[in-house]
């Protein structure tokens, strides 16, 4: 079972969204939808009935949409990274979120890093960084510390490694002298949380861009010690204000959702989903024993 799941927030399009995606991966599908039942909708104002959540898979990967409002904008803070296999591939992907697309970061091209790479927003404001690797096609999250997390991306490495099972930093590499502003920071860096691979780095050219809840990241929890466990590290230091609904935002700005796999069994069945709901949206951290 993934252990982390990358959460989309949407300006309630997300089942355009997901439609694009899949047909943008091959191998790729739409897994279960969620509805807002009466206490949801009450909460979110959105309309009951309306679809809440999406859940798809990306190359395997799964992943979340929600039907969430303008409340969040996508920024280039996260983005996904894919490494691509074939000239075929990169191309394939480039040409689709080049689809009425709002920015180019850096355009598909050759550069010292790479044969063929390309930073650029889709449709929906959410950005995407496509290298070609001639490796099997991946895709990993990758954060950018910017903005008031500049020069914070080795500790936050450190910190998610030491606290999830079965990982490790894979490879860290820094800007040198050249970059008088950045020397010592990284420039790039993986590693691998629980299966999760994800990359990151402190950004060369601040732009003062920070982590928002328009992308988080599901923890599923198989007990109430393991939320605690996540929920009492993860949201050590971090914004009070932002816990909320099983939400939390890091000492890094990075915002998580801690989730007992209890929950979203409730949320399939109709008879439990809308009590399961309503104790939540009265919760921070989320209580199995208060669910029923």
């Amino acid at each position: 079972m993934q252990k982390i799941t990358p959460y989309f927030w949407f300006d309630n399009n997300a089942e355009e969204a997901v439609k694009f995606y899949t047909s943008a991966f091959k191998g790729s599908k739409i897994l279960t939808t969620t509805r807002y039942n009466e206490a949801s909708a009450k909460a979110s104002g959105c309309e009951q009935g309306s679809v809440m959540t999406i859940e798809f898979e990306l190359n395997g990967q799964k992943f979340v949409a929600l039907n969430g409002g303008p409340v969040f904008k996508f920024t280039q803070a996260i983005s996904f990274f894919v490494s691509c296999e074939t000239e075929e591939e990169i191309d394939s992907l480039w040409n689709r979120f080049s689809e009425g697309n709002q920015k180019i970061f850096w355009p598909l091209q050759k550069y010292p890093w790479s044969e063929k790479y390309g930073w650029i927003t889709d449709k929906f404001g959410f950005s995407w960084q496509i290298t070609l690797a001639k490796k099997p096609l991946a895709i990993a999250p990758f954060l950018v510390f910017d903005g008031i997390q500049l020069g914070k991306a080795e500790d936050a490495i450190k910190y998610y490694a030491s606290l999830f099972n079965n990982s490790q930093i894979e490879s860290i590499h820094r800007y040198g002298s050249e970059n008088k502003n950045s020397e010592g920071q990284i420039v790039h860096a993986e590693f691998n949380l629980s299966g999760q691979r994800f990359m990151a780095m402190d950004s060369g050219m601040p732009s003062g861009v920070n982590f928002n809840e328009s992308l988080s990241f599901v923890v599923s929890c198989k007990d109430q010690n393991e939320v605690d466990y996540y929920w009492d590290n993860l949201s050590k230091g971090g914004d009070p204000k932002s816990q909320v609904c099983g939400w939390l935002k890091d000492k890094f700005g990075v915002s998580w959702q801690i989730v007992p796999d209890a929950f979203v069994e409730m949320m399939k069945d109709p008879k439990k989903a809308k009590k399961a709901m309503e104790a939540v949206l009265r919760m921070k951290k989320i209580i199995i024993n208060e669910l029923n």
